[in-house]
Protein backbone atom coordinates (compact mmCIF):
# COMPACT_ATOMS: atom_id res chain seq x y z
CA UNK A 1 0.00 0.00 0.00
CA UNK A 2 1.50 3.38 -0.93
CA UNK A 3 2.05 6.25 1.53
CA UNK A 4 -0.75 8.42 0.09
CA UNK A 5 -3.25 5.58 0.50
CA UNK A 6 -2.13 4.95 4.09
CA UNK A 7 -2.35 8.68 4.89
CA UNK A 8 -5.86 8.87 3.43
CA UNK A 9 -7.00 6.04 5.72
CA UNK A 10 -5.98 8.11 8.76
CA UNK A 11 -7.41 11.37 7.43
CA UNK A 12 -10.79 10.11 6.15
CA UNK A 13 -12.42 9.92 9.61
CA UNK A 14 -11.43 13.56 10.16
CA UNK A 15 -13.21 14.81 7.04
CA UNK A 16 -16.63 14.46 8.67
CA UNK A 17 -15.60 16.41 11.78
CA UNK A 18 -16.59 20.06 12.29
CA UNK A 19 -14.21 22.72 11.00
CA UNK A 20 -14.12 24.60 14.32
CA UNK A 21 -12.72 22.55 17.17
CA UNK A 22 -13.23 25.14 19.94
CA UNK A 23 -15.59 22.86 21.87
CA UNK A 24 -13.54 19.71 21.34
CA UNK A 25 -10.86 20.12 24.00
CA UNK A 26 -11.06 16.85 25.87
CA UNK A 27 -10.35 16.73 29.59
CA UNK A 28 -7.18 14.95 30.68
CA UNK A 29 -7.12 12.73 33.74
CA UNK A 30 -5.23 14.09 36.72
CA UNK A 31 -1.62 12.93 36.67
CA UNK A 32 -1.53 12.15 32.93
CA UNK A 33 1.93 12.67 31.53
CA UNK A 34 3.78 12.30 28.25
CA UNK A 35 7.56 11.93 28.23
CA UNK A 36 10.58 10.91 26.18
CA UNK A 37 11.89 7.39 26.58
CA UNK A 38 14.76 8.37 24.29
CA UNK A 39 16.78 10.38 23.52
CA UNK A 40 17.72 11.76 26.91
CA UNK A 41 18.05 15.48 27.65
CA UNK A 42 21.43 16.75 26.47
CA UNK A 43 22.22 13.69 24.33
CA UNK A 44 24.54 13.89 21.35
CA UNK A 45 23.02 11.78 18.58
CA UNK A 46 23.57 10.87 14.93
CA UNK A 47 21.05 10.64 12.11
CA UNK A 48 18.67 8.99 11.91
CA UNK A 49 17.58 10.08 15.38
CA UNK A 50 15.32 7.51 17.05
CA UNK A 51 12.73 9.22 19.25
CA UNK A 52 10.55 7.09 21.54
CA UNK A 53 7.46 8.46 23.29
CA UNK A 54 6.04 7.42 26.64
CA UNK A 55 2.56 8.05 28.07
CA UNK A 56 1.32 7.53 31.62
CA UNK A 57 -2.26 7.79 32.89
CA UNK A 58 -3.87 7.73 29.42
CA UNK A 59 -4.05 5.45 26.40
CA UNK A 60 -2.96 5.94 22.81
CA UNK A 61 -5.66 5.91 20.13
CA UNK A 62 -5.42 6.89 16.46
CA UNK A 63 -6.72 10.23 15.21
CA UNK A 64 -10.43 10.05 14.43
CA UNK A 65 -11.12 7.56 17.25
CA UNK A 66 -13.02 9.37 20.00
CA UNK A 67 -12.46 7.45 23.22
CA UNK A 68 -12.26 8.93 26.71
CA UNK A 69 -8.79 9.35 28.23
CA UNK A 70 -6.93 8.65 24.99
CA UNK A 71 -4.97 10.71 22.52
CA UNK A 72 -2.09 10.54 20.10
CA UNK A 73 1.37 12.05 20.04
CA UNK A 74 2.58 15.23 18.36
CA UNK A 75 6.28 16.04 18.31
CA UNK A 76 7.26 19.71 18.42
CA UNK A 77 10.68 20.27 16.89
CA UNK A 78 12.29 23.65 17.62
CA UNK A 79 8.78 24.99 18.29
CA UNK A 80 7.50 27.07 21.19
CA UNK A 81 4.12 25.65 22.25
CA UNK A 82 3.00 29.21 23.08
CA UNK A 83 3.01 29.86 19.31
CA UNK A 84 0.25 27.24 18.82
CA UNK A 85 -3.51 27.81 19.12
CA UNK A 86 -4.43 25.17 21.69
CA UNK A 87 -8.13 25.54 20.82
CA UNK A 88 -7.66 24.33 17.25
CA UNK A 89 -6.23 21.19 15.64
CA UNK A 90 -2.45 21.33 15.69
CA UNK A 91 -0.95 22.23 12.31
CA UNK A 92 0.88 19.49 10.43
CA UNK A 93 4.30 20.86 9.49
CA UNK A 94 7.92 19.72 9.43
CA UNK A 95 8.20 21.20 12.95
CA UNK A 96 4.88 19.89 14.32
CA UNK A 97 4.87 16.20 13.47
CA UNK A 98 1.63 14.20 13.84
CA UNK A 99 1.47 10.56 14.86
CA UNK A 100 -2.22 10.06 14.21
CA UNK A 101 -1.80 6.37 13.59
CA UNK A 102 -1.00 5.88 17.26
CA UNK A 103 2.76 5.56 16.69
CA UNK A 104 4.99 5.73 19.74
CA UNK A 105 8.34 6.22 18.03
CA UNK A 106 9.92 7.73 14.94
CA UNK A 107 13.28 7.98 13.22
CA UNK A 108 14.05 11.58 12.20
CA UNK A 109 16.73 13.15 10.10
CA UNK A 110 17.64 16.50 11.60
CA UNK A 111 20.27 19.04 10.52
CA UNK A 112 23.49 19.06 12.53
CA UNK A 113 23.33 21.26 15.62
CA UNK A 114 21.15 21.74 18.67
CA UNK A 115 17.41 21.03 18.52
CA UNK A 116 14.61 21.19 21.05
CA UNK A 117 12.02 18.42 21.18
CA UNK A 118 8.73 18.41 23.07
CA UNK A 119 5.74 16.06 23.03
CA UNK A 120 2.15 17.28 23.09
CA UNK A 121 -0.79 14.92 23.23
CA UNK A 122 -3.76 15.62 20.96
CA UNK A 123 -7.26 14.18 21.07
CA UNK A 124 -9.13 12.46 18.24
CA UNK A 125 -9.22 15.78 16.34
CA UNK A 126 -5.53 16.72 16.95
CA UNK A 127 -6.65 19.29 19.54
CA UNK A 128 -4.62 19.46 22.78
CA UNK A 129 -6.45 18.53 25.97
CA UNK A 130 -8.17 21.18 28.07
CA UNK A 131 -5.26 20.71 30.48
CA UNK A 132 -2.49 20.16 27.89
CA UNK A 133 -0.57 16.92 28.37
CA UNK A 134 2.90 18.10 27.38
CA UNK A 135 6.39 16.77 28.09
CA UNK A 136 9.32 18.74 29.35
CA UNK A 137 11.26 20.27 26.49
CA UNK A 138 14.56 18.50 25.86
CA UNK A 139 17.55 19.66 23.87
CA UNK A 140 19.66 17.27 21.82
CA UNK A 141 22.76 17.82 19.74
CA UNK A 142 22.88 16.19 16.29
CA UNK A 143 26.44 15.63 15.01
Amino acid sequence: MNKKRIASLFLMPLLSLPVHADNHRSPAPSGAEVYFISPAEGSTVSNPVKVQFGLKGMGVAPAGVEKENTGHHHLLIDTDPASLDMNQPLPATDLVRHFGGGQTEVELTLPAGDHSLQLLLGNFMHVPNAQPVMSNKITIHVK
